[in-house]
């Protein structure tokens, strides 16, 4: 019975032990029970248990069960004071410091790395345009200038509210566009340019607003005195200052936009200033005839140049329409071209005088060889007649004086295609021509050339070439035969003409200008033989080509004048786009009675600013060279000749 009853007592203490792991462990007594205290032990059976023939499967300890978040407990162990939640309030506490501690640390490596106000100047004033130097004519006058002026421009990181930016500058600056302020303020750069060039008055508006990221700078404004003097020479710049057309591209393509980009700090004080060929003087008077006389003619457009035959330097030139440099909204129209270098035109009979001296050059024809013109001239399916027929046989000058095409075109054929396209492409009249203007156009040239291109071109149609690429040949046909490309920059003293390449021989300029003095005289130039002056001239007037065919009511007329012809100093070139006639001139719109017009005006007036004046007496033996050859005739006046067209 007792080994029973132990038997029971040690499974129930097993079972107990096992119902209790996890439970903290007692601290074991120094000696182990006794049997007999074990025996009189009382025993606690439940009532549910039963002795089972299975042994008992250890016990799995109990999950505790899972709380819901409650805000109002986590309030409370924020706050409450209870000992037990100080733990919590200390790690909450490290946390937030923690995060501010994070905080300033990112905001200073912002201020570290962000453009400090030196560096955003920096960028400032690589966008701020460039100085340049001044442009003056031949005799020291300005003609273009830089002027400080104050912009005002933006650092969009800096602006705290952008829209209430944009309403309150422009409210001072209203002719800015809100939608594209607001677009530029909310950009990621640094820098934006709000607007430049504003008035003082302005200036101290928007500094009155204190805008944060808001700032002024001072730069150069390029000025035009004169206005649209010389626009086409002068040319233009963008706000940036950097040139866009005429001479102020030429002067960057020269090295200033180089000397810019590489840094250098230049002023108007260390650049010097860029002398012109021009002269204010004469430019503004060639301006003010050529205005009304696309009054009086009702022209589409015109122009004028004076060269030095001498030098290459041309001392006026204008064209019309022109534009304000200082506001080139006009540059973009169509006809606001520079007439002299970028329009190409047939030149009618002014290309006369270069068959004449081609026919002198190759020697196969002299002054006194003729050419009959009785009869009209075949060519392909079509024949070339004269102006003012004369059915009879002409000398070389009648052929000038009267300006016929049929022997003209009988010269030219005299020489061959070959021979004539050799003359014009050493007289510059087959390839583009280059001066300091970036603006110029190539020669437009038949297709095939071939006999009849010849003909045509021998009187001045068939091959388009810009005026001043026509009156450069005529400039060497007349100076001795020494061809010197036109330049808008003035030449250095002693120039020496010869070091230009010679293509005419000295007898053959001075039987050219014997030839042109005649034609003033007795031909076609006579309303710009101003007295006085000694002047050759010649007319062109040439049928436009509209729509593939030449049309009979537009024109366009050329007149070219040497003077003084005995000892060539200038040409003067007068050009006319669709003149009309006038009831006056019986309705005429050949160049005599519009551009020849012009020239002789311009003779009048603007020679004696040149410092030429009138002579009293005419010089008795202006052609010496042609009466030691036997043309004595040449230094005899002439008595009669033809009319005016």
């Amino acid at each position: 019975m007792l080994g029973a009853t132990a038997r029971i007592e040690g499974e129930l203490e097993l079972v107990q032990g096992e119902m209790r792991v996890g439970a903290p462990a007692q601290a074991a007594p120094s000696e182990a029970p006794s049997d007999f205290a074990r025996a009189q032990a009382p025993v606690e059976t439940p009532a549910f248990a039963q002795e089972s023939p299975w042994p008992a499967s250890p016990a799995k300890p109990s999950k505790p069960p899972r709380r819901r978040f409650s805000l109002k407990r986590a309030v409370f162990a924020i706050f409450v004071t209870h000992l037990s939640k100080s733990g919590f309030r200390i790690r909450l506490t490290a946390a937030f410091f923690g995060g501010l501690f994070l905080l300033f640390i990112g905001r200073l490596a912002y201020l570290g790395t962000k453009p400090n106000p030196d560096s955003l100047r920096r960028e400032a004033s690589q966008a701020v345009s460039a100085a340049r130097p001044e442009i003056v004519d031949r005799n020291g006058q300005l003609m273009a200038m830089d002027v400080k002026v104050m912009s005002v421009f933006a650092d969009p990181r800096e602006i705290i509210d952008k829209d209430e930016a944009t309403e309150e500058i422009t409210a001072i600056l209203p002719d800015l566009n809100a939608h594209d302020l607001r677009a530029r303020l909310g950009a990621k750069k640094g820098f934006v340019w709000i607007k430049r060039d504003i008035s003082p008055a302005q200036q101290q508006a928007i500094f009155r607003l204190g805008l944060p990221g808001v700032g002024f700078l001072p730069e150069n404004k390029r000025v035009y005195p004169n206005g649209p003097l010389g626009a086409h020479v002068l040319g233009f710049t963008n706000p940036d200052n950097q040139g866009i057309a005429g001479i102020e591209k030429y002067l960057d393509g020269q090295g200033l936009s180089d000397l810019h980009d590489a840094g250098f700090k230049l002023t108007r004080e260390n650049l010097a200033p860029v002398a012109l060929s021009l002269d204010m003087r004469a430019t503004h008077a060639v301006r003010d005839e050529l205005v009304q006389a696309m009054q009086r003619f009702s022209a589409r457009a015109a122009a004028a140049a004076i060269m030095d035959v001498n030098t290459g330097e041309v001392v006026a030139a204008e064209s019309l329409p022109d534009y304000d440099p200082a506001n080139p909204v006009d540059a973009l129209k169509p006809d606001a071209i520079n007439q002299l270098t970028v329009g190409v035109h047939e030149m009618g009979s002014t290309f006369k005088a270069l068959t004449l001296a081609m026919a002198l050059e190759s020697g196969k024809a002299t002054l006194n060889t003729r050419i009959d013109v009785s009869n009209p001239l075949r060519a392909g399916h079509n024949y070339i007649h004269d102006f003012e027929p004369q059915h009879r046989p002409l000398s070389l000058p009648e052929i000038f004086t009267y300006s016929s095409n049929i022997g003209s075109a009988k010269l030219a054929l005299a020489i061959g295609v070959e021979g004539h396209q050799a003359f014009l492409r050493k007289m510059g009249e087959l390839t583009r021509m280059r001066t300091e203007l970036p603006e110029n156009s190539a020669p437009i040239l038949p297709r095939r050339w071939s006999e009849v291109s010849t003909m045509t071109i021998a009187f001045g149609h068939g091959l388009a070439v810009a005026p001043l690429q026509a009156m450069m040949a005529v400039a060497a046909l007349v100076n001795g035969g020494y061809l010197i490309t036109p330049t808008f920059l003035k030449r250095p003293e002693g120039f020496d003409k010869t070091s230009a390449p010679q293509v005419v021989k000295p007898a053959t300029s001075e039987a050219l200008r014997y030839i042109l003095r005649l034609n003033a005289v007795v031909g076609t130039a006579k309303k710009a033989n101003i007295p006085g002056y000694f002047v050759g001239g010649k007319t062109g007037t040439a049928e436009k080509v509209v729509a593939g065919h030449y049309s009979k009511h537009k024109v366009f007329t050329t007149f070219m004048a040497v003077l003084p012809a005995d000892k060539p100093r200038y040409l003067i070139m007068t050009v006319m786009d669709e003149p009309k006639g006038l009831k006056e001139d019986g309705f005429w719109d050949t160049a005599a009675y519009n551009s020849g017009y012009v020239t002789g005006r311009l003779i009048e007036r603007v020679t004696p600013l040149l410092g030429l004046a009138p002579r009293l007496d005419l010089p008795t033996e202006p052609f010496p060279l042609l009466a030691r050859m036997g043309y004595g005739f040449a230094n005899a006046p002439p008595i009669t000749g033809p009319g005016d067209h």
